[in-house]
């Protein structure tokens, strides 16, 4: 319920294709016109994406196939790479630390184009959370490890520190994990995949989700628009908790009860499709705009970020992007989005006066942990 006009994400994914097409078709019964969706591109996307095994497919066709299905009034919005690296530092801002990069900054971007006509939204966050989205639900070689599944090393994250900046971290995310998966409820008759399951909700529904639903939030308000998440809903949270996971899981697939609820509602392409995450850019002057900019920072006297970032790592890491391997955090973050995080950290140091007088301990970490830091 809005007393304000209100739009919606369309991303072509299952869970924003579900919101869109109930909410069209209670329009429809109650001829209330159509609705009006957004959804975020970046330039030249088309001409440079690389699918990978996170993002098989990009979403511009399942976008125009979701709309035409559900008969809405959608509108792209076409980001500007430099302008996306621009908002970097605004969106240190909005959320009053560094954050997901260029995830975070483009989000900014496209909540202050959808201000200009709407003040609430509604989005389709929450839905891999509490019903299984991720791939570490699914791949048991993940499922199984004793630590949290987007994070399973911090060497690759170590990798770039100076020597001896951060001692006892490994403990630090430990505890923090064991903490978490001690409060997951377990009923006798669980089995050892049911108790599994059961942490890993409490590890993504504590950590994961609590990461989205904060960046939604900083990001969309920080232009004055509200963003409303539905799958969030307390009784569906409630609900979803409880759902025997070979129920939630239906047919071996992510969501698979989901899926199956929306049978006949839904395109199949969209009702199938694999889970495919939020986009980012693939244009390589994004990266060669970070590049630009780190080596910028770098070379700066009064540079705050090589107080705890090797510099000569930084630069062999500037001339040849591709030493790093694998990805920083989940399946968000690779080279171009390690630039762009510490482009945030230098700005976040600066801007907040911080500094650092001693080796961090992890014990000094609690008061602003979050899950990118996990």
């Amino acid at each position: 319920m809005s007393d304000v006009p209100l739009c919606f994400f369309l991303s072509g994914g299952l869970d924003s294709s579900i919101i869109v097409k109930t909410a069209s078709m209670y329009n429809k019964e109650h001829k209330l016109g159509k609705i009006n969706t957004y959804s975020v591109e970046y330039r030249d996307n088309e001409k440079y994406f690389q699918k990978s095994n996170f993002q098989p497919t990009p979403d511009y066709e399942f976008i125009s196939m979701m709309s035409k299905n559900a008969d809405t009034k959608h509108r792209e919005i076409v980001l500007d790479n430099t302008l996306v690296c621009d908002a970097l530092y605004e969106s240190v801002q909005a959320r009053d630390l560094p954050g997901y990069v260029d995830v975070d900054s483009s989000l900014l971007l496209f909540c202050k184009e959808i201000k200009q006509n709407y003040t609430v939204a509604l989005s389709g966050e929450c839905a891999d959370e509490l019903f299984g989205g991720y791939p570490w639900y699914h791949n048991h070689e993940i499922l199984f490890e004793d630590c949290f599944p987007w994070s399973k090393s911090q060497d690759i994250r170590r990798s770039i520190l100076k020597d001896g900046v951060l001692k006892n971290g490994e403990e630090y995310v430990r505890q923090r994990y064991l903490d978490t998966i001690s409060l997951a409820p377990k009923l006798k008759s669980d089995t050892d995949l049911d108790r599994r399951m059961r942490e890993m909700f409490y590890l993504n529904f504590y950590w994961f989700m609590q990461c989205l639903l904060e960046r939604k939030d900083r990001c969309s308000m920080f232009s004055g628009l509200e963003v409303r998440v539905p799958f969030c809903d307390h009784r569906i949270a409630r609900y979803a908790f409880n759902i025997p996971w070979e129920i939630k899981a239906a047919g071996g697939r992510e969501k698979g009860i989901v899926r199956r609820a929306m049978k006949g509602i839904l395109p199949d392409d969209v009702l199938w499709r694999k889970k495919s995450p939020y986009p980012k850019t693939h244009n390589p002057t994004y990266l060669a705009e970070v590049i630009r900019r780190m080596r910028a920072v770098l070379a700066d006297k009064d540079c705050r970020l090589t107080e705890i970032v090797s510099r000569e790592k930084l630069l062999r890491l500037c001339d040849d992007p591709t030493l790093f391997e694998g990805n920083w955090y989940g399946q968000l973050m690779t080279s171009p989005q390690i630039f762009a995080y510490l482009l945030q950290i230098e700005y976040w140091l600066r801007r907040y006066d911080v500094r650092i007088d001693r080796p961090v301990s992890y014990t000094h970490l609690r008061a602003h942990e979050t899950c990118a830091d996990l």
